[in-house]
């Protein structure tokens, strides 16, 4: 199974810190947000990943090369300025996805998920969800069983961590698509999975928040 890390947002949220930085290479834990994610796909197991980039995406690939010292192989697929939002960005990126199911993990999130591969089955998407944290207390979907749907009271948050079959994204224009109603539909049919990741969790999405994480890595590894 290959993994794509989203990467080509501009993190206006994180601004003044993204105007020269992209966020995935904002670092915690003494080193960039998107090697832990690449090291945490390794562990588990992926050998070729794929990373799109927009907003200074030189940087990100003159950081990461061809991904051999995290023991992947890394791909890079080119966005336009402005990027594609999350759908189109993985629109865009299916020729190296393959024709099987894939990983796609959010690139500003920290998560101790061990993503391993999983074939969604019958399914066209399995989501990650968690709790919902403090910015988002009313999450997004909810979970019964183990099928994910956009109603019901009890939510949970969607981590940025789905597996999806190629499937999902058929008949979708080129161009910025975000990937909830795609999701939306999909549900309605009874064709997304999920579970609830208890673990840690984190949406890297305001300076605020990256000193908080960087501060727990600190404290769970300290020198």
């Amino acid at each position: 199974m290959r993994a794509m890390i989203l990467a080509a947002g501009r993190g206006e949220r994180m601004r003044p810190l993204t105007d020269r930085t992209p966020k995935p290479l904002l670092r915690v834990g003494g080193r960039p947000l998107i090697e832990h994610q690449l090291r945490r796909l390794a562990s588990a197991g992926y050998r070729d990943v794929v990373v799109n980039l927009a907003w200074l995406g030189g940087q990100i690939r003159e950081t990461l090369g061809d991904g051999s010292r995290f023991g992947v192989h890394i791909r890079y697929s080119e966005e336009p300025h402005g990027a594609l939002e999350t759908a189109g960005g993985i629109r865009h990126a299916l020729p190296l996805l393959g024709d099987g199911p894939f990983l796609v993990v959010n690139g500003d999130i920290w998560c101790d998920h061990p993503l391993s591969p999983r074939d969604p089955g019958e399914a066209l998407a399995h989501l990650v969800l968690v709790d919902n944290p403090e910015q988002h207390p009313a999450g997004d979907f909810a979970l019964r069983e183990d099928r994910v749907d956009d109603s019901g009271e009890a939510r949970l948050t969607f981590s940025g961590i789905g597996y999806y079959r190629p499937e999902l994204f058929a008949g979708l224009a080129d161009g910025p698509q975000p990937l909830a109603p795609l999701l939306r539909r999909a549900m309605a049919r009874g064709l997304v999975t999920g579970e609830h990741h208890r673990g840690g969790w984190f949406d890297v999405g305001t300076p605020q928040r990256l000193r908080a994480l960087d501060a727990r890595l600190a404290s769970e590894n300290p020198a």
